[in-house]
């Protein structure tokens, strides 16, 4: 074999290797491919510097392989020696201008500027422009320039070359603008418009944007003004119960939760969108000099696949931290609670981890298969990459239900560290392969400023109300309340008690139960009722009935603004704070601004234990009929929110089960339109959830509407 021929042979194949590996610099660009970003544009002048860049100048500098020759592959062209040698500029500008005579003269002055001597921001210029190379050339070149043998002359390159050179960079530029964006191209690029792709419709894009769209979109139909019996049945059919089963808030084996049906129609949207554009608008063209014709159609489709899942999974990331944060900007535009995004944030995390690890996996592959494992896994960008997929991995099974309810506090330190981990390697796996010239950072950056600008929300909610001071008091052996004084708010609160635990990030969310602190002396009075078995307590319209009512003895003085919480102590954090009667307290409020029930003339709420204060704030201000079932596990805290109940009927249950299909049938069966409000326990609310749905599917102009208030999700749940 002559030595001209085994160097064309040992060039092609290190081509190959390092269209593989992929590992390439160059300016930075601005957007994403697409948009902002072309790769190859004009794709005929790139095609012509392909084919030539390949060759050995007679600037180049020489790797000697043996005594007696020296080897194309072996020589390294610096960015100075393809900006000053002859031949390769009058070749280039010879080639170009007879590929690209669609192109505007002033686009490929651009390109000659820009891209002779290569890709990098601080390169040497051309020592002629392009119209002054070519208009150099007097007489046509005539021999040919077969890929990567000697240039040393002005010559012509090849239809062959230059078309399977065409092929591999057109193709894969429409490969990448699909992974970024979504179109259907069915044809390979043209030689006539020299393009990749030049009518690019929303991929990763639309992924983002109809994950982001939808929610509003749907929430947005709230407005218009359909009767109200066809939403409730709607909802009974459609939205409301759990997708299979009668359990959504309780966990099926102590291991998940079953989403409600309107969930899972969006969790179904979600997989499949990701399914069909993981799956969609491959193509392959030969000749193709990234993949030879002899089996390279199927390394290149496997290879997009590979690249499409990276891509996916990087949108998928953003929409991860955007389902995740409790300043969500979808919770302000949307009706969709914090519980539902976050089982959102589940689902996409999930997914997103499942394409990285697909796009690993593939790689890892490809080189196990062309025997470059060894090398490229030593290099950053594929280290970086394991440590983002690696954690990915390793944050699926450590968020399961079990260990989140188990070991929250260790969960929570535990899912921060390796979310920053993921982010971090993902970005360095991309600077390390591309630099920035691609924009694949740009999903990074997004999922960052999604991140940062949740936490910095937090930090102005607590800095804007400062240190305050919380007073606890026992209400039984179960409950205590918290006052917390100069704090206003509504919804709920995230408190921090930075003095209970080193972890000073610790917090938790409560329900705010009044806005006003009252300056009085208020004793509970001794509670008037038959006896500590007895099941059901009684009615009262003003809170000052006789047997089972809710009495105590007031004597204010003033009135102050703060809020007001109750508690139910446990383990942890509720536990310490009994020991307590006042220490400092960082209030993060406020979250979760009530729904307007005002158009449904009658408001029953069903209440479980210290689910009462989720209740208060629509009691108080319910302009129609308001009633209150509150089941409690001791008449302590039944006394002590006595003053705040009067004005609402209320029928207590202490020790004891309250009947909740009795309690809806005969309160719904009024054929009045209600709205029915939960807040307790998980299996109350299944069960409120359960029967409500139901009515509504048997009963023709139902009129129902149900709002669950529960923080189960946002601590232990989903």
């Amino acid at each position: 074999m002559s030595g001209s021929k085994l160097s064309i042979i040992l060039a092609a194949c290190l081509h190959s290797v390092l269209v593989l590996s992929m590992v390439s610099s160059g300016r930075d660009g601005h957007g994403l491919i697409g948009y902002g970003i072309s790769m190859y544009k004009p794709l005929c002048a790139y095609t012509c510097r392909d084919v030539l860049s390949s060759s050995t100048l007679d600037c180049s500098e020489h790797m000697h392989m043996s005594d007696d020759m020296h080897m194309g592959m072996g020589a390294s062209t610096s960015p100075e020696c393809f900006a000053t040698d002859d031949a390769f500029l009058s070749s280039l500008a010879y080639c170009i201008s007879t590929h690209c005579r669609n192109v505007a003269v002033w686009e490929l002055e651009k390109y000659w500027t820009m891209n002779v001597a290569g890709k990098q921001p601080d390169q040497p210029l051309p020592k002629a422009t392009y119209q002054q190379t070519l208009a150099k050339i007097t007489v046509a070149p005539k021999d040919t320039l077969i890929k990567s043998e000697d240039l040393n002359r002005t010559m012509v390159v090849s239809d062959e070359d230059y078309q399977s050179s065409f092929n591999a960079q057109g193709l894969f530029e429409k490969m990448e603008r699909r992974h970024e964006t979504y179109g259907y191209v069915p044809s390979a690029p043209s030689r006539a418009n020299n393009r990749a792709d030049s009518s690019p419709t929303l991929y990763s894009i639309v992924l983002v944007v109809s994950g982001s769209a939808i929610p509003v979109a749907f929430s947005l139909l709230r407005l218009i003004p359909f009767p109200t019996s066809y939403v409730t049945k709607f909802n009974a059919w459609i939205l409301d119960p759990p997708a299979f089963g009668s359990r959504h808030k309780t966990p099926v084996a102590g291991l998940f939760h079953v989403p409600t049906r309107g969930q899972a129609l969006f969790v179904f949207y979600l997989i499949a969108v990701n399914v069909i554009l993981s799956a969609a608008g491959f193509s392959s063209v030969q000749p193709n000099s990234w993949y030879p014709s002899a089996g390279g159609s199927d390394g290149e489709i496997v290879s997009y696949l590979s690249n499409r899942f990276g891509v996916l999974s990087f949108a998928n990331l953003v929409l991860l931290f955007l389902y995740a944060g409790r300043n969500n900007v979808l919770l302000w535009l949307t009706n969709w609670s914090h519980g539902t995004f976050l089982l959102m944030h589940r689902w996409v995390a999930w997914i997103a981890a499942l394409q990285a690890i697909l796009h690993s996996a593939i790689y890892l592959h490809i080189y196990l298969h062309n025997d470059t494992h060894a090398s490229e896994s030593k290099l950053p960008y594929w280290i970086w990459g394991i440590v983002g997929t690696l954690c990915m991995s390793i944050l699926l099974p450590s968020s399961i239900l079990p260990v989140r309810a188990r070991m929250y506090e260790f969960f929570l330190a535990w899912h921060a560290l390796l979310s920053i981990f993921v982010l971090v390697g993902c970005y360095w796996h991309i600077l390390a392969r591309f630099s920035r010239q691609w924009g694949y950072e740009n999903w990074i950056y997004a999922a960052i400023a999604l991140w940062a600008f949740d936490r910095a929300m937090r930090l102005l909610r607590l800095a804007r109300n400062g240190i305050k001071t919380a007073q606890v008091t026992m209400i039984d052996d179960d409950y205590i309340r918290v006052n917390i004084e100069g704090v206003s708010g509504s919804g709920h609160a995230y408190l921090y008690f930075p003095t209970l635990t080193w972890r000073v990030w610790e917090n938790h969310p409560f329900s705010v139960a009044s806005t006003v602190l009252a300056a009085s002396d208020t004793r509970p009075s001794k509670p008037r009722y038959g006896g500590p078995d007895e099941e059901k307590l009684g009615s009262s319209t003003d809170g000052s009935s006789d047997s089972g009512s809710l009495e105590r003895r007031r004597h204010p003085v003033s009135a102050k603004i703060g809020l007001t919480f109750l508690l139910r102590t446990r383990s942890g954090l509720t536990k310490q704070l009994r020991q307590h009667v006042s220490l400092p307290v960082l209030v993060e409020s406020a979250y979760g601004p009530r729904e307007d029930l005002s158009g449904y003339p009658v408001l029953v709420c069903i209440a479980g234990g210290v689910g009462i204060t989720a209740c208060l704030p629509y009691l108080r201000a319910h302009p129609g009929v308001a009633k209150l079932f509150w089941g409690a596990r001791g008449q302590g805290i039944i006394d002590a929110m006595a003053p705040d109940l009067r004005g609402v009927e209320v029928e207590t249950f202490v020790a004891g089960r309250m009947r909740i299909p009795e309690v809806l049938h005969k309160e719904l069966g009024q054929g009045v339109k209600t709205a029915v409000l939960v807040s307790g326990p998980s299996e109350m609310a299944d069960e409120v959830r359960c029967v409500i749905s139901a009515l509504g599917r048997q009963i023709e102009g139902f009129e129902v509407k149900l709002v669950e208030e529960a923080f189960t999700h946002l601590i232990r749940s989903h």
